[in-house]
């Protein structure tokens, strides 16, 4: 054995009562409770006990009762000088009981000293305490000498079992609570995932649409500060005003889509392009469901790309190709370059910049950049 094993405690799950099944329990108490009824009956079944004898083994149990009760506290609490000194106390307990005539009592002693020893103490410690106690079993037993050393072997290695299987227990019951921990922190993980999923949809869904309001409320104030007819004002926020009907509408979708109540993905595309002209959807590959996370990004992206099509390009022609591959999912979302719009420097541009830190945590892709003619914008998600 290595060096550690030598002095290393048995564990606080092996010396406590955790996992401890309550027939085992039971069981237990009930050995105990006749391991002192045997003493008992030792102690008063000899001729020479009177009245003051008798009490005073009586009192010599209950010491050593109280003293084993000790011993397993201070073995519990990795005490390794108290735990000692009250075996120590308990072998002197013993030899005093010898003294007195009564031997079946100190034999117990002596043996329950050995083998508590070796289940409950480091090895370091223990071995000598085991010696010693059997060795003063083996001194003043009365059988033949094979069956004492048989006695002693057999109780050794009793002792020895017993601290395999409390550490056995032990190792069970720190996985088990490793294991608890572990499916905590997944369970909490996993919340705070969700909420962020909640977080970033939501975000999209509002930024998506307040984008597009934003583009035609400003053009109407441009208009305005330039003296333009009160139709093209008008249609301006009746524009805006459709966005955020759109707006609403995209968010109640966000949320069936949260419940678990999506649409499917080509219908979506088809009514995102309905009203712009020019825009076609194609679909190619074998159509397949695909997880929330992957399709919400795949409609996420378009949006975003139809967005900046409207802004930056306008009359522009596009094209949304989605292609269903063996092991990806493509979205490629191409314009024919068109005039730039009223408020082609307006936003933050950080639309693309979300939907590519989307992309990614899907283990994904987004590119975006000018094409032949006019942008190009492809998504990659793996399924």
């Amino acid at each position: 054995m290595t060096e550690n094993a030598w002095t290393r405690w048995p564990s606080q799950e092996a010396l406590g009562r955790a996992g401890i099944s309550q027939r085992r329990r039971m069981l237990a108490w009930a050995v105990r409770a006749l391991v002192i009824a045997l003493l008992l009956w030792g102690a008063y079944n000899q001729k020479h006990v009177g009245i003051w004898s008798g009490l005073a083994a009586m009192a010599g149990v209950v010491a050593a009762a109280l003293l084993a009760w000790a011993f397993y506290r201070t073995t519990y609490q990795h005490r390794l000088v108290p735990s000692l000194t009250l075996l120590a106390a308990l072998m002197g307990l013993a030899v005093g009981a010898e003294a007195a005539g009564f031997r079946g009592l100190a034999l117990v002693l002596w043996c329950g000293c050995g083998v508590t020893a070796l289940e409950r103490l480091p090895l370091a410690a223990a071995t000598p305490v085991t010696s010693v106690g059997l060795a003063a079993y083996s001194a003043f037993n009365n059988d033949v000498w094979l069956t004492t050393a048989a006695s002693v072997v057999g109780m050794a290695l009793a002792g020895y079992v017993l601290r395999l299987d409390a550490e056995a227990r032990g190792n069970a019951q720190r996985l088990l609570t490793q294991e608890r921990a572990a499916r905590a922190a997944e369970a909490e993980s996993a919340a705070l995932a969700e909420r962020a999923r909640i977080a970033r949809e939501i975000h999209d869904v509002l930024a998506h649409s307040l984008s597009a309001q934003l583009v035609h409320l400003e053009a109407a104030r441009l208009l305005i500060e330039n003296g333009a007819d009160r139709e093209r004002i008008l249609e301006r926020v009746v524009a805006a005003r459709g966005m955020a009907r759109d707006g609403l509408a995209e968010t109640r979708q966000a949320l069936s889509a949260l419940r678990g109540d999506l649409t499917p993905l080509e219908d979506f595309l088809s009514e995102l392009v309905s009203g712009s002209d020019g825009a076609e959807v194609t679909v190619t590959g074998e159509r397949r469901p695909l997880s929330a996370e992957a399709s919400q990004t795949v409609r996420r992206v378009a949006q975003e790309a139809l967005t900046n099509v409207r802004k930056h390009a306008q009359g522009a022609k596009v094209q949304l190709r989605l292609d269903y591959g063996e092991h990806e999912v493509t979205l490629d979302v191409r314009d024919s370059g068109g005039r730039p719009g009223e408020l082609t420097g307006s936003g933050g541009g950080y639309g693309l910049l979300g939907m590519r830190e989307r992309a990614e945590l899907l283990g994904g892709s987004l590119d975006a950049g000018a094409g032949e003619e006019g942008f190009v914008v492809t998504l990659r998600v793996p399924v």
